[in-house]
């Protein structure tokens, strides 16, 4: 018998510990540890964060249905991951031994790397969601008493797709409350171009992105650098191509949400061979860790390098589909190495994405996520957004239910008509 443990339970691991129920054998265990017993849907925060959705709309109790598929579930936080004795050493004094595990822990947010940023600071978060509701108190203010506006993300972030849905989503709500017209917008990012993502762009994101700001009279500010924040005050610089930075500018605000620069966490971070200085996890082709082999990696919390450099730091995301990818090439690669097999899944690493926009949004395929790319298509429209609705009910019924069909390829089948976006490859 194997033990196979999965560290998170949000996006990645969920439904990892739901294809390892699939892949491995009957008389194999799976166990899932984890800091939070409910699950939430992050893509719906931005929701969360107007009053669009309410907490209870998004949220999977996970025991129930871990328990119903036969997965040990340990809602406890891990204080360190000691690899070379196999074991997760649990804030509450015990530990779970292994002899597989998987890392899906997401990311820590690194607020403070900016003095001022962040819920402890002087700006909003959509990170997770007591983020969110914090933020939707926040909305009701700014929409009693309308003033500028600064949205946007901090050096050295990774995940730009949200702070895009949540400046329009903010910008639909403002105009739905008749307040718009008081609230200048600006849209602050260390990205080289409005579209970037990290990515280097998907088909044409930077025109439908830039088209939409002009359209809705938001100005923008790339290349950029939050120094601090202060209450009612952020002071960014710009970089030029060259790496010279243009003169501090103050740009003052009523309301502001910034998403930060992520990093590993710490029960897993600052472990050599298995981290990287940021704390990240580093993994093979085969989402394996090549100094502990018994360790892999999927979703956020696994190391990948920036696209290039930019004058201003920014990281790579790693979207929904990707980490399905990841996930689907762990659950085969270990099955295969509890029945004395190699490993030959590699995941594609394709991305899917839905962006909305409140009333509309931008679509994006990217195959794969990092170029050069077999397909490199974006579009916008109003059915983005009824589709990412639809989506987000149909992703929370299969994981209340405790399925482990792959939730983005069926997004692709069912809502954008794609039918050749494979999960794995062999190899």
């Amino acid at each position: 018998m194997a033990h196979v443990v999965v560290l998170g339970a949000g996006l990645g691991g969920a439904i990892m510990a739901y294809e390892l129920k699939d892949q491995l054998r009957p008389e194999d265990k799976v166990t899932v540890v984890t800091k939070d017993p409910k699950y939430h849907f992050v893509p719906s925060n931005p929701w969360i964060a107007v009053g669009w959705r309410d907490r209870e709309d998004i949220t999977v109790d996970l025991a129930p249905v871990m328990q119903k598929k036969g997965i040990a579930f340990i809602p406890v936080a891990a204080e360190r991951l000691i690899p070379e004795e196999d074991r997760v050493l649990l804030v509450d004094g015990n530990s779970v031994p292994y002899d597989y595990l998987v890392i899906a822990t997401g990311p820590e947010l690194a607020f403070d790397e900016v003095p001022g940023l962040g819920p402890q600071g002087f700006t909003q978060s959509i990170c997770h969601i007591d983020h969110a509701e914090a933020t939707k108190a926040v909305f009701e203010k700014l929409v009693a008493n309308p003033g500028p506006v600064v949205i946007g993300a901090a050096q050295g972030a990774s995940c730009f797709g949200p702070a895009y849905e949540f400046l329009f989503i903010l910008e639909t709500a403002l105009r739905r409350a008749k307040v718009r017209d008081r609230v200048p917008m600006t849209f602050v990012t260390p990205e080289p171009y409005v579209g970037h993502l990290g990515l280097d762009g998907v088909g044409d994101t930077k025109g439908l992105l830039e088209s939409q700001m002009r359209e809705k009279h938001i100005k923008w500010m790339t290349n950029t650098r939050v120094k601090r924040v202060e209450e009612g005050h952020m002071f960014v610089e710009e970089v030029g191509d060259d790496g010279v930075a243009k003169p501090e500018k103050d740009l003052p605000f009523a309301f502001s949400m910034m998403l930060p620069a992520f990093r590993g966490i710490k029960p897993v971070a600052g472990i050599e061979g298995l981290s990287n200085p940021r704390g990240f996890t580093i993994v093979d082709k085969h989402q394996r860790n090549p100094m502990y082999p018994n360790v892999f990696a999927v979703g956020v919390c696994v190391a990948i390098p920036p696209m290039g450099p930019t004058p201003v730091p920014c990281g790579v995301p790693k979207t929904g589909f990707m980490i399905e990818s990841m996930v689907t090439a762990t659950a085969h690669n270990i099955g295969n190495i509890v029945r004395g097999k190699e490993p030959d899944s590699i995941g594609t690493w394709n991305a899917v994405c839905l962006a909305d926009f409140g009333d509309g949004g931008i679509a994006f395929v990217a195959q794969p996520q990092i170029p050069p790319r077999n397909v490199n298509w974006s579009s916008s429209g109003k059915w983005v957004h009824l589709a990412k609705a639809g989506f987000e009910k149909y992703f929370i019924r299969k994981l209340r239910k405790g399925t482990s069909e792959p939730f983005y390829e069926s997004l692709a089948l069912k809502v954008l008509g794609i039918d050749k976006l494979k999960q794995t490859t062999k190899g």
